[in-house]
């Protein structure tokens, strides 16, 4: 499937280039500090309960960057699948691992080798046989048609330059009777035409 061309004249491979290396840094140096929250302090401001993060393998926890708590939406059942799109260091999707238990599936889509490679140590790491994690863009998810009963994002939506071929897809692979549980930023002005251009502030 090709990829949309992005709105905005912008360098998208080079957007993509420095987003990898931020969220690399995110997997490989959790502890060096960033422009926004990680980790368990971020969880709990996010209302994510605690037994829910004490399950979970501790490099999971640490490289947690999201915007909100997609979980807080909607109930995910036994048995359901989900598709975690920019699924970073897999928090969110072992959590709903967790919730749909061994009969359902989760799919985690990223396109940061460093979070993908962490992310597959945590699924080890907390025993779930039922998650796997693909490599793919947002605008261009690896995922068949109406596979998903659920897709969930966190923060993700606030990185693409074109967010209509992202929510395309998300729809795409969403069953009929699917729902869509995101968690992100939103502003309040119209950011400038000039500020949406310049790729350090997409990133930083």
């Amino acid at each position: 499937m090709g990829q949309s061309p992005s709105p905005l004249q912008l360098d998208v491979e080079t957007l993509r280039s420095e987003i990898r290396k931020e969220y690399a840094e995110v997997a490989c140096h959790p502890r060096k500090g960033f422009h926004f929250h990680t980790g368990r302090p971020l969880a709990e401001m996010l209302g994510y309960p605690d037994d829910w993060v004490d399950a979970l393998p501790s490099g999971a926890v640490e490289s947690f960057a999201g915007t909100g708590n997609p979980f807080r939406l909607g109930e995910l059942k036994p048995g359901e699948r989900v598709v975690d799109v920019g699924s970073g260091a897999r928090f969110d999707s072992l959590i709903a691992a967790r919730l749909v238990g061994p009969t359902g599936y989760v799919l985690g889509v990223d396109m940061t080798p460093e979070m993908q490679e962490k992310a597959r140590r945590n699924a080890r790491l907390a025993g779930y046989h039922h998650v796997e994690f693909r490599e793919g863009l947002a605008e261009a998810l690896p995922v068949p048609d109406g596979w998903a009963d659920i897709v969930i994002s966190n923060g993700v939506l606030n990185l693409l330059p074109d967010k209509s071929a992202a929510l395309a897809e998300m729809r795409r692979v969403l069953k009929p009777e699917g729902r869509l549980q995101i968690a992100d930023i939103l502003v309040r002005r119209e950011v400038p035409q000039s500020a949406k251009q310049r790729i350090d502030l997409w990133t930083g």
